[in-house]
């Protein structure tokens, strides 16, 4: 197993990585609209959740992988009211490539983010 850290991302807010790899394939980390510097890209879920994306993409290439690689993807809002803006944002990130997909709704994310996404890629 490989840990991986990226400064394209945010730090760990907690005792975890930002990825692990075993058997080539890359167990990303819940990723949020933190910039790597620690501040929040915005409050808006849409800003949130083009950070989050760009975020899995920085931890992605820093384990070898891509947006293109990946295999699952799992969303958590905090309102589904918010389901179509952050698909359509998440449709627009992979583009034609379409990975395997959950979207739930949680009470509460980390340090009160909008959303969250993480990722299982090859």
């Amino acid at each position: 197993m490989k840990a991986i850290a990226s400064t394209d991302a945010p730090s760990a807010v907690g005792p975890y990585c930002q990825a692990m790899v075993h058997g080539g394939v890359v167990y990303c980390s819940g990723q949020i609209g933190l910039k790597s510097d620690g501040t929040w890209a915005g409050d808006g879920v849409g800003t949130q959740a083009k950070q989050a994306l760009e975020n899995l993409r920085g931890v992605l290439t820093a384990a070898s992988s891509s947006p293109a690689q990946v295999i699952r993807a799992t969303v958590f809002l905090t309102s589904m009211d918010d389901f179509a803006e952050v698909t359509a944002i998440y449709a627009d990130f992979f583009g034609e490539h379409r990975p395997a997909r959950a979207c739930v709704e949680a009470s509460r994310l980390p340090k009160d983010a909008k959303v969250e996404i993480s990722c299982i890629a090859a």
